[in-house]
């Protein structure tokens, strides 16, 4: 058998970590197998669906490198489909029209639960002939369940599950004004897809006892199902937006790398021994649901972070320099040249040994593209502001024109300079930073120095010469 996943998203917000981890299981789950993984927009619900919503999820899947197999299939594109299959069960004995009204409905609920009785619709139509129907409104069609035995639905990752049938009732198919109800619309788009496995959170598990009754009723094979427990907060409560359940693209834009969204998000509730670092590709070749845990997974922003930066220090320097050049320009105002672009590669590999995240990144080496005369931090212009240090820098400045250009030189002449006015390392490297990179905190100086180069390097000392000169 060919496996055949699929990813069923809303349109109706963001692409949120539950739905992008549940992408991530089934896109793993097919590649493993060497089959089909789908996409289905399933925009049924009219009043909450939206372009903007649809556009997010293709964007945030997308930003996953969760590649889908053809084209996405949109739900509300194949309601007559849907609607026909309903009919065909009428037709069949399956299903049958029910005229109750809401108004009679709650009455039914009311009197449900003031017997302490469990709500369910009790089959007033079930037996009824259809000619009885009112001719004045339309009817709903409801599916005609089993009322004995039980249904079992053998779950990859729940294992067993069962219900006794008489729990369960005939559920609408179609609504009166002729649309379909999801179930039916789930039901029928996963078998003319060809979905073999449902893989998705174990909120919709109830939902699975009503479908698998529906497949039957269609006499259509059942999918293998997969409920994967859903994703709590670091207090073991719901996951929410203050635990970090933001959308895809929120977190693209907080400086996160896919390749680091999609290790963590496979950390998630499913394991293979005490590996942590797992690459896509082993993924691939590793995934099973058989290593999907049954208790929630609980979401951590420092155990993202921290693999994020791992993810970062492995990163192509030139692929990062295209990650943090827009922000960098959105804080300049202006496009970054190509000598700006040229000192962020020559400066990457030292950077991003010590950030976490992009957005860290760009911070980090802003004063490398950054136009003269540098604009500076407070500390860095009390640094400046001291006559006697700039004096010094100068100085220092002044015996290297014909040093070679590379941080080791570049560091033992600060040394032996320092050492010369008596001084320690630091008594020259810090107005050296403020001059060079606007802050009292950048990376390695002398390795700054080498980045920026000869004309660079002296351009901005003189211009921090002219902010610490007397006037």
């Amino acid at each position: 058998m060919s496996v055949v996943t699929r990813f069923a998203p809303s349109p109706t917000g963001f692409l949120h970590i539950g739905g992008a981890r549940t992408a991530l299981f089934n896109w793993l789950f097919a590649r493993h197998h060497g089959g089909t993984f789908m996409l289905r927009i399933e925009d049924t619900d009219r009043a909450r669906s939206t372009e903007a919503a649809v556009a997010a999820i293709f964007d945030g899947i997308k930003w996953l490198g969760l590649d889908w197999d053809g084209e996405a299939v949109f739900q509300f594109a194949r309601m007559e489909r849907h609607a026909e299959v309903a009919r065909r069960l009428v037709a069949e004995g399956k299903a049958y029209y029910c005229w109750c009204t809401p108004d009679e409905l709650e009455k039914i609920r009311e009197e449900q639960r003031a017997k302490g009785l469990p709500m369910r619709y009790p089959g007033v139509w079930r037996d009824r002939d259809p000619a009885e129907g009112p001719k004045d409104r339309p009817p709903v069609v409801r599916l005609r369940a089993p009322q004995d035995g039980e249904t079992v639905i053998a779950d990859l990752v729940q294992g067993d599950v069962r219900v006794a049938n008489n729990q369960l009732d005939d559920m609408v198919l179609l609504r009166a004004d002729g649309t379909p109800t999801y179930m039916l619309s789930v039901v029928v788009d996963d078998h003319d897809m060809g979905i073999t496995h449902v893989i998705r959170g174990d909120d919709h598990l109830t939902n699975a006892f009503r479908q698998y009754q529906l497949y039957k009723a269609c006499g259509w094979d059942v999918p293998v199902f997969a409920h994967i427990p859903l994703i709590h907060g670091p207090d073991g409560a719901k996951l929410s937006k203050r635990h970090g359940a933001l959308g895809a693209e929120a977190y693209r834009d907080m400086g996160f790398l896919p390749e680091a969204m999609r290790n963590y998000l496979l950390r998630l509730g499913w394991s293979h021994g005490d590996d942590e670092i797992i690459s896509t590709e082993q993924a691939v070749e590793w995934f099973s649901l058989d290593h999907v845990g049954r208790s929630p997974s609980r979401f951590d922003m420092t155990k993202l972070t921290n693999l994020n930066g791992h993810y970062l220090r492995l990163a192509d320097d030139a692929r990062l320099v295209g990650l943090v050049v827009p922000a960098m320009e959105a804080r300049l105002g202006h496009p970054v040249d190509q000598a700006g672009r040229d000192r962020l590669l020559a400066g990457m590999a030292g950077m991003k040994e010590r950030a976490k995240s992009v957005v860290e990144l760009a911070d980090m080496g802003l004063f490398y593209v950054a136009p003269r005369p540098l604009a500076v931090d407070d500390k860095a212009a009390k640094v400046l502001a001291d006559a006697e240090q700039v004096a010094m820098l100068s100085e220092f400045a002044a015996g290297l024109a014909g040093a070679d250009w590379s941080k080791s030189v570049l560091e033992d002449a600060a040394r032996l300079f320092a050492e010369g006015k008596g001084q320690k390392l630091g008594k020259i490297a810090q107005p050296l930073r403020a001059a060079l990179t606007g802050s009292s905190v950048s990376p390695p100086i002398f390795e700054v120095m080498e980045v920026l180069g000869r004309a660079e390097t002296l351009g901005r000392i003189a211009d921090a010469e002219r902010v610490g000169r007397p006037s």
